[in-house]
């Protein structure tokens, strides 16, 4: 071929069987040169939209087929030109276009087609489409797997698992029938299990879906994308336990491998994980990563600058965090809200409550709001200012019955929480006013009515009688029977209410309705002594030792123990003899004459029989012997 085109460079045939041999060894940018170079006569949009889609340029693949001036795409350039629209995530030009070629071809390949219309029609509902798609044919495990992902991108979570266990099946019965390897099924079934995996994980049962993803990288795919959403999901199902392995799985999904072939939503939220990681195990590059999240994803810019934020506040520089949020909220003043609640946290931490409640006052009608009337009194009662207290209670009373139509939600807890609130404080009028409006929304509770008569009864006795006819007789409430079985259960009394139901004598009071019979039975039961246990070798005619009940230091047979740091001390006059020494030897004199008046003299104890056993004595010591 080289020689032909160095003897004619316009040979078509020669230049056509060059460009498909080198496309055939993946020599794309080799391609594209040759054809800057060359200039052949013949068109050749094909070839080079084709080779630059497999450089991962898509966008430029895009600009050579329209810039090629070809009005009526041929088939391969229509087919071409989907593919291109489809990593562009232009979903729903690519749906049309797919719909046309289907249309109006008919060969083959009809099947590869339908894989990748059913493919488009999962990403449009993944996307949130409000078109009408149609419900393709499940008779192969790429349709059905298709399919499970668009059930998937509509949250029909168990639906979307049963489908998939469905193509998993299909898939390895199809593959072995064909003759495939176990490497080579595992390969085809890796993407089927990390998609139920993803299912399994969206339901709650993260331990099912780790031990999927685990087993999937263990096996080490090829596919680089797949590894880097099964890494992804892995450090998500992980949180805050483990962080040395989701720093691994984050370097993995991170990877320039991966980054092509993964979608830009895909990338949006492993970017954003990466972020999260980075603030949990405290990183120095946690703020230049928030930051180029938020460059790179406009709709993340409030959530990367709270983690700048909660950076800043970890290492105690409120300022800096308040003025991060305050320059932010002049941006964007559609999120004030969110951004003084931001604010009024960061003012909580610093210990800055009075600036937390003039933050939260200046929120206009949204104070209103009962999280934030809730937050205020605490703080207000936590300043021991209850004044305020009540009066943002009360005018959080007025505004919700001036703006019925507006307030949404369920406010029964915030008109009960008012209430009782005001009847604590003794201003019964203002809690009247909360009961009244909780009444309306729970007209059958005959607590709040009750409550309501209370309130009544401290400012208006008519309004109290006229309610109190609505309350159910005291006859319809309790029986006898049920008066008498409160009474009995003396153990939610307190005890001065149960010693005041005891009578003089100690008896229990008869209940009217208590037979005679039954008293008798509730006589108390005379309990046994049970004898004290004995030792072994007791002797019961053996006198036990009279000095039992006496310290050790008293008994008549203690020494004291002799401390070895104290020097021996020679009794008595220089020159004395030892048995003279004991006789001018005062404290033994004083130790013989001391005896206790239970104690009696050595001589008087029995001179035959065993002796009670006794704590035995603590061995003495023995002196060294000193060297020779």
């Amino acid at each position: 071929m080289h020689l032909l085109l160095a003897l004619d460079q316009n040979e078509q045939k020669a230049l056509q069987c060059k460009l498909v041999c080198l496309i055939q060894l993946s020599k794309f940018e080799e391609v594209i040169k040759f054809l800057d170079r060359m200039q052949p006569p013949y068109d050749c949009t094909f070839e080079r939209a084709y080779c630059e889609y497999r450089l991962n340029q898509p966008e430029a693949a895009l600009k050579t087929i329209q810039n090629s001036g070809i009005k009526q795409l041929p088939p391969n350039l229509k087919e071409l030109m989907a593919q291109i629209l489809y990593r562009l995530e232009r979903h729903e030009e690519c749906y049309e276009l797919y719909k046309d070629i289907i249309k109006n071809t008919s060969d083959d390949y009809d099947d590869e087609r339908t894989t990748n219309l059913s493919a488009v029609v999962a990403n449009l509902c993944v996307d949130g489409s409000k078109k009408e798609l149609p419900v393709l044919r499940e008779d192969t495990y790429e349709l059905t797997y298709n399919a499970a992902c668009a059930l998937a991108g509509k949250q029909q979570f168990p639906e979307a698992e049963k489908k998939l266990r469905t193509s998993e099946k299909l898939c390895r019965e199809f593959l072995e029938e064909d003759g495939a390897t176990e490497e080579d099924i595992m390969d085809e079934l890796a993407i089927i299990k990390v998609q139920l995996a993803y299912c399994l994980q969206m339901q709650g049962k993260s331990k099912e879906a780790s031990v999927i993803y685990a087993d999937a990288l263990k096996h080490k795919t090829n596919d680089q994308a797949l590894t880097a959403v099964a890494s992804n999901n892995l450090v998500v199902t992980n949180k805050d336990q483990n962080v040395f392995d989701s720093k691994k799985k984050m370097k993995a999904a991170t990877s320039e491998q991966a980054e092509h072939k993964l979608t830009s939503k895909q990338k949006k939220v492993i970017a954003f994980n990466n972020c999260l990681l980075a603030f949990f195990t405290n990183q120095s590059d946690c703020h230049m990563l928030a930051s180029r999240l938020g460059n790179s994803y406009p709709d993340l810019e409030f959530q990367s600058l709270l983690i700048r934020v909660s950076q800043l506040a970890r290492d105690k520089k409120y300022k800096d965090a308040i003025e991060l949020l305050e320059t932010y909220s002049k941006k964007q003043p559609k999120q004030e809200l969110e951004v003084k609640f931001a604010i009024v946290h960061l003012q909580l931490l610093a210990g800055n409550r009075k600036a937390a409640v003039e933050i939260l006052e200046s929120l206009g009608e949204s104070k209103y709001r009962p999280g934030v009337v809730s937050a205020l009194v605490t703080l207000y009662l936590g300043l021991d200012n209850k004044n305020a207290a009540s009066a943002i209670l009360k005018n959080a009373v007025d505004w919700y019955k001036k703006n019925k139509s507006t307030a949404g939600g369920d406010l029964t807890d915030m008109w009960r929480q008012a209430a009782s609130f005001h009847l604590r404080g003794g201003e019964s009028e203002t809690a009247a006013k909360s009961l009244e409006e909780l009444l309306k929304t729970n007209p059958s509770d005959m607590k709040i009515l009750a409550q309501l008569v209370i309130a009544y009864a401290q400012f208006n006795p008519k309004k109290a009688q006229e309610a109190s006819k609505k309350l159910p007789a005291l006859e319809t409430l309790t029986t006898t029977s049920e008066i008498d079985a409160l009474e009995a259960t003396n153990w939610m009394m307190i005890a001065k209410a149960v010693k005041k139901k005891m009578p003089a004598s100690g008896k229990t009071d008869q209940s009217p309705s208590t037979p005679s019979s039954e008293i008798a039975k509730q006589k108390k039961k005379t309990v046994r002594k049970r004898k004290g246990k004995l030792p072994k070798n007791y002797d019961a005619s053996a006198v036990p030792d009279p000095e039992r009940w006496l310290p050790r230091y008293e008994r008549s047979g203690y020494r004291k123990k002799r401390d070895r740091r104290v020097k021996e001390i020679i009794k008595g006059s220089q020159g004395t003899a030892s048995g003279q020494a004991d006789q001018y030897d005062m404290s033994k004199a004083y130790n013989q004459t001391k005896q206790s008046p239970a104690t009696p003299a050595a001589h008087e104890m029995p001179a035959s029989g065993p002796a009670p056993r006794q704590l035995p004595r603590k061995s003495q010591h023995k002196k060294k012997k000193g060297k020779h």
